[in-house]
């Protein structure tokens, strides 16, 4: 009998700690898959940009997509504003944005049309070199 109920308490253990090691490994997917989508997306649409002199009207608009572009794609929503653009995460890995923590330097703004986003930025403050 106490074979038995040890038996079980390791199961229980190691039960546990699995768990809790795959929730650990799925916040660091969704916040590495988050910022990957929300990064490509921005080289799509600054790239767009740089080829035509405008950002594109949407999404579909985005030339030579490859596979993982598309994830990226999907993963966020694109408002073209009257200046620059509006870019929402809406996922990451498996995760809501709002469960993801992706903070940038103000260096990576620099020179980008993103005017407003869901991700918690102070785009009203000028940054240095930029118009």
């Amino acid at each position: 009998m106490k074979k038995l109920l040890l038996i079980s308490l390791l199961a229980t253990l190691l039960l546990c700690s699995c768990t809790q090691k795959m929730k650990e490994f799925e916040e660091e997917a969704n916040q590495k898959f988050g910022d990957q989508h929300f990064k490509t997306a921005i080289s799509l649409i600054e790239l767009y940009k740089l080829r035509h002199g405008y950002y594109p009207a949407s999404m579909d608009s985005l030339e030579f997509k490859g596979d993982w572009d598309e994830m990226a794609v999907n993963s966020t929503e694109y408002k073209k504003l009257n200046e620059g653009y509006e870019l929402n995460l809406t996922n990451g890995w498996m995760g809501k944005p709002d469960s993801l923590q992706l903070k940038y330097p103000a260096g990576f703004w620099k020179g980008l049309g993103i005017r407003k986003s869901n991700l918690k930025v102070n785009f009203t403050k000028k940054i240095s070199g930029s118009k």
